[in-house]
């Protein structure tokens, strides 16, 4: 996950009831609509199962066209199943134990809400990039911790390694993060529930980006 310019995050819809029809048809069109840099598989409640039922149908396609995919919260599923990394909150287990887990090959990125200093320990536990959020109200979670543009473009300026903007971003609201230095822009309900369909939400995410840049 390099930082060349503003790219954009996808992470899958909290549940999936059919997890093939979803990567044959809705994960398929979004990542053939325009640029992608990663795919975060987020199941929450979901059994380890499930979760790898639904990692079978979506690592082909996503892995196929050159998106990363990552595992949230549980590094030991991601080596398991062949993802291409892991994603951990500040809760999910011991940051070190998950960087040794993963190996030196696949990306690490750890959630940092709204702290300095808890992304700079994110970057001396080995991540490959640190999270910063929620910075808009958002329908997924509730949001506990507030960010503001200027941790992006704090972290963007002071350090090298990529950060990720995560928490409400849609076409109409990314453009200061992407002005402030965010690295790349974690969705979910701008191209899921776009009204016209994950492919035009991609789009439009797309196009507000290269705007923004």
């Amino acid at each position: 996950m390099d930082r060349d310019r503003c790219r954009l995050y996808l992470i899958t819809p909290p549940v999936l009831s059919d997890p093939a029809r979803f990567a044959a048809e809705d994960l398929a069109r979004a990542l053939d609509a325009g640029d992608v840099a990663a795919l975060q598989i987020r199941l929450k409640g979901a059994d380890d199962d499930a979760i790898r039922r639904a990692t079978g149908a979506i690592l082909p396609v996503a892995q196929s066209r050159g998106v990363a995919v990552l595992m949230n919260d549980r590094a030991d599923l991601a080596v398991e199943l062949g993802c291409d990394g892991a994603h951990l909150g500040q809760e999910d287990g011991h940051h070190a134990e998950a960087r040794r887990l993963l190996g030196p090959e696949r990306t690490l990125g750890i959630t940092c809400h709204a702290s300095r200093h808890l992304a700079m320990e994110a970057g001396e536990a080995g991540a490959d990039y640190v999270a910063f959020g929620a910075f808009f109200p958002t329908d997924t979670k509730a949001v506990r911790h507030h960010a503001t543009p200027e941790i992006l473009e704090w972290w963007s300026t002071m350090f090298e390694l990529p950060c990720v903007a995560i928490g409400g971003i849609t076409a109409t609201n990314c453009a200061p993060l992407v002005r402030a230095g965010a690295d790349f822009l974690a969705v979910i309900g701008a191209v899921w529930n776009h009204p016209e369909g994950p492919a035009a939400g991609v789009r439009a995410m797309n196009a507000a980006i290269a705007a923004a840049a």
